[in-house]
């Protein structure tokens, strides 16, 4: 081969790596994932479960993706604010949101004109921990099982009160499902907050709660609340002597918090991959565990494809029963 052969040959191969190099940058290389900081948007001020778990995870997060994660608090609209900014970010992982349970499965059906859909929009990653919540009485309520509560409500119906911790909450929702997978009509009380709906159930003012582990917990041990049974589909780890109110009669009752990462929808896959990847690795972290648990949480480190199933079925059901009790967003 002469030298302008060799020339020829030497120049196809350096265009080739440069066609090559420029597709790559032109794809965001996901190998490359990620070369800036990555921002975490929070659909609740700090404080809180949401902000305990982001900030439990956060700087191991940060060390394994080699990037700094920036949490970014955006409370407003039942989360809708946060959950908006995400859904119309740019679709590049360097967007990321905080998935609530509430805003991603609750708030399509108690919200009118919801400026997202919460399947549509967003790319599902990982469903990091989930909390079950515990069903609860008055010491003065002649009821020591599930069974015992619903017959004494049956028998007296509208004499009980319920307390949760605000309209279209978890806790109330909790209880709406109760109502209609058992039959019986108990009254709402809306509270600002889980903490003073316990209260509230200590003194009298209502005689049912579902509350949260760590709203409960103290008052449970010091006898001014009687523990029913968990939420949850399994026993709780956290109270492993209560049984599930599926166990108690009423199969796949089912109502958890939990928080997940989601991205804007059109996120690559391998960016989702290597998001989840770096997500599963802090979960398995002896450390995070214990402070997951600490803060009354249980660790899932679901697949993309489970978060997105959850989201699906979840969603259907809280749109039942939000429809059926005609509840409202105030």
């Amino acid at each position: 081969m002469g030298k302008s052969g060799v020339f020829s040959a030497c120049a196809l191969v350096a265009l080739g790596a440069l066609s090559i190099a420029n597709h790559n940058a032109q794809a965001g290389e996901p190998r490359s994932y990620p070369t800036k900081p990555i921002r975490l948007v929070l659909p609740y001020p700090p404080g809180g479960g949401v902000d305990a778990v982001a900030r439990i995870m956060v700087p191991k997060l940060t060390e394994t993706l080699g990037q700094q994660v920036i949490v970014d608090n955006r409370g407003g609209a039942g989360g809708n604010i946060a959950a908006e900014i995400v859904a119309k970010s740019t679709p590049d992982g360097y967007t990321l949101f905080l998935g609530f349970s509430s805003v991603m499965t609750v708030n399509k059906g108690l919200y009118a004109n919801l400026p997202f859909d919460p399947v549509k929009d967003f790319e599902p990653i990982i469903q990091l921990v989930t909390s079950q919540y515990v069903l609860a009485v008055h010491p003065s309520v002649p009821a020591r099982s599930v069974a015992e509560l619903v017959k004494l409500a049956k028998s007296k119906p509208r004499a009980l009160n319920y307390a949760s911790s605000g309209i279209g909450g978890p806790l109330h929702l909790a209880g709406e499902l109760l109502k209609a997978r058992a039959g019986i009509d108990m009254v709402h009380v809306p509270y600002k907050g889980g903490g003073p709906a316990a209260a509230a159930v200590v003194i009298g003012e209502a005689q049912v709660i579902f509350g949260s582990l760590a709203s409960t917990l103290a008052y449970l041990k010091a006898g001014k609340l009687r523990a029913l049974a968990v939420t949850g589909l399994k026993r709780s780890p956290l109270a492993p002597d209560l049984p599930t109110i599926d166990e108690a009669g009423y199969p796949k009752y089912s109502v958890t918090a939990w928080h997940s990462y989601v991205a804007p929808s059109g996120t690559p896959r391998e960016v989702v991959n290597r998001i989840h990847g770096a997500a599963v690795g802090v979960l398995r972290v002896p450390e995070i565990v214990k402070a997951v648990n600490n803060v009354g949480y249980e660790v899932t480190a679901t697949t993309p494809e489970q978060l997105a199933q959850i989201i699906r079925t979840e969603s259907e059901t809280w749109s039942k029963v939000i429809k059926t009790a005609n509840i409202r967003a105030q």
